[in-house]
């Protein structure tokens, strides 16, 4: 097995190089700070094949002992386009030391934006020379020119000039991530004398302010240098932009609870924007929506069952926009899905397990459509034996459930009898309900082949009103009765998505504010709640 020491690999270049290495099947072995021990670096030294090295000193002292206990191994060098002289004296003792050697010469990194956060996060990035053109390279590519230098052949005495795609001005960069985060990022021309002050007055040593500046009125015209090592495009500084919208964002609004009790523990917290991992999006959240199982998960009720971890962040459905894509979505596709800790202004969820949100309906309204509607698909078509021609009684079809179980039921060509109170009365009939009875005032009626049960208080006669039961609530006790909780099923949340577009199912909303999810739990603690209810997030 081939084993690679990797010096810097905490790094934004190490990182994304050791896990590429790691894929390769690669032995890893890492050095920091033991760089310059050199017993440390002995000992890591042992067996190792090839070595990735990131030299963190502005000066070449100490490098000839580090290269000389390197040896004769290969040597992959990360140098810089700018090729000061302590990167050129390090150059020429690698070609001096090593068996065989690759310099890689990285024009600015994308990364080096990240600098400006705090000024994104205030809309305006104030810097010097908005129109001195770079073309901005991905710290993956570099990591994967260094793969191919450090595993393949071909490379002995080449000097990889490494670039982004295109060339973009700095004003251009700026733009580009305000599009990445969804907010307006203005530029504003800050003089360079100003900028060598400011940078002075932060710590840095003259020569590399100087350097720095000069280097940015040095124009960066792309090369196809990763492609052709590669054979893949090198990423776009929007791609790149996207990835890491998280770190412009900064701190977000997210209702949470710290502690289990009364609807008082909900508060709207300022945390970070959550990190997507591999497979994941970040989405920013248009809306969430209410559901009164959150009320038992509140009060701890849920803590076996889920395994909630304290402090949490309310909210399973969610509805909003991708801002960092992964698998089929994108940045700016529109998503709806059953995730935990929607109820804030973003929110991180597998790709796998998101659906498309339907176009026919407001993106707020949505939010309405993951859990409610997956209950009543899953109680119609997976729980139950509805067909052409079935009776089936709803108990409870004025709820967010029930309003989708209605139309699934008639979608299935069954005979729906609803149950609903006064003031759900007409939206239940408005969704194509065969009867409905007034709950308040009328007994349940028997003579049916399916009872979906939707309500918590079941009475025991219950059994005497159809052939076979189905409850998301409490259990029935009759052979042919089912209890179920609703599971994330994206496939399902699709064809639920193309019956509403196709204007099968409906979907009726009322919309809050999100600093209403405290009160929205007092009401339905005190049997309030009507309809489906969400929660508008996003400002």
């Amino acid at each position: 097995m081939t084993r690679v020491l990797v010096s810097g690999a905490t790094g934004t270049i190490g990182r994304p190089l050791v896990n590429r290495l790691q894929d390769a099947g690669v032995d890893v072995r890492t050095v920091t700070r033991e760089l310059t021990d050199p017993v440390a670096l002995e000992a890591a030294l042992g067996g190792v094949d090839a070595v990735f090295l990131l030299w963190p000193f502005a000066s070449a002292e100490g490098a000839r002992e580090v290269l000389e206990l390197i040896g004769a191994r290969r040597v992959v060098y990360l140098s810089s386009a700018a090729a000061r002289p302590h990167e050129v004296e390090i150059e020429r003792l690698i070609a001096g030391t090593a068996r065989e050697w690759t310099v890689l010469r990285p024009h600015a990194f994308a990364a080096n934006t990240l600098r400006w956060a705090e000024q994104v996060r205030a809309g305006v990035v104030r810097q010097p020379y908005g129109d001195a053109v770079s073309s901005p390279v991905h710290e993956r590519d570099v990591a994967a020119v260094a793969v191919r230098a450090l595993l393949g052949e071909g490379h002995h005495g080449a000097v990889h000039t490494l670039t982004g795609p295109r060339p973009l001005t700095r004003r251009e960069q700026a733009r580009a991530i305000g599009a990445a985060i969804g907010r307006p990022v203005r530029w504003e021309e800050e003089p360079p004398q100003e900028a060598r002050l400011r940078l002075l007055g932060l710590g840095w040593p003259a020569p590399a302010v100087d350097g720095m500046l000069r280097g940015l009125t040095e124009p960066g015209p792309a090369t196809g240098t990763v492609e052709e090592i590669t054979g893949a495009p090198a990423h776009t500084f929007e791609t790149w932009a996207s990835e890491h919208a998280a770190d412009f964002l900064g701190t977000m609004r997210a209702a949470r609870i710290h502690e289990y009790g009364d609807a008082s523990v909900i508060s709207l917290d300022e945390v970070p924007v959550p990190k997507p991992g591999p497979g994941e999006v970040l989405i920013r959240v248009a809306a969430t929506s209410f559901n009164p199982s959150e009320v038992g998960l509140r009060m701890g009720l849920l803590q076996d069952v889920l395994g909630v971890t304290l402090p949490h962040t309310l909210g399973w459905d969610v509805a909003g926009t991708v801002v960092t894509g992964a698998g089929d979505l994108a940045p700016g596709d529109r998503v709806i899905g059953f995730i935990d800790g929607a109820a804030a202004e973003y929110a991180v969820a597998e790709a796998s397990m998101l659906a498309r949100a339907p176009q026919r309906i407001p993106l707020t309204d949505a939010a309405a459509v993951p859990v409610a509607g997956l209950t009543a698909w899953q109680a119609v078509f997976d729980h139950s034996r509805i067909g052409r021609g079935s009776r089936v009684l709803i108990n409870g079809a004025g709820g967010g459930v029930g309003l989708f179980a209605v139309q699934l039921a008639k979608h299935a060509g069954a005979h729906v009898v609803a149950t609903a109170g006064p003031r759900s009365t007409a939206a239940v009939r408005a969704l194509g309900a065969d009867e409905i009875v007034d709950y308040t005032v009328a007994p349940l009626p028997g003579g049916n082949d399916v009872l979906i049960n939707l309500v918590a208080d079941v009475p025991a006669s219950v059994t005497e009103l159809a052939e076979e039961f189905v409850s998301i609530t409490q259990p029935i006790e009759h052979p042919r009765a089912v209890r179920f909780v609703a599971r994330n099923d994206p496939g399902q949340l699709a064809e639920l998505v193309a019956l509403i577009d196709e204007g099968v199912v409906g979907v009726k909303v009322d919309t809050r504010p999100l600093e209403s999810l405290a009160d929205l739990h007092r009401a339905a603690e005190r049997g309030l709640i009507r309809g489906k209810i969400t929660l508008k997030v996003e400002k």
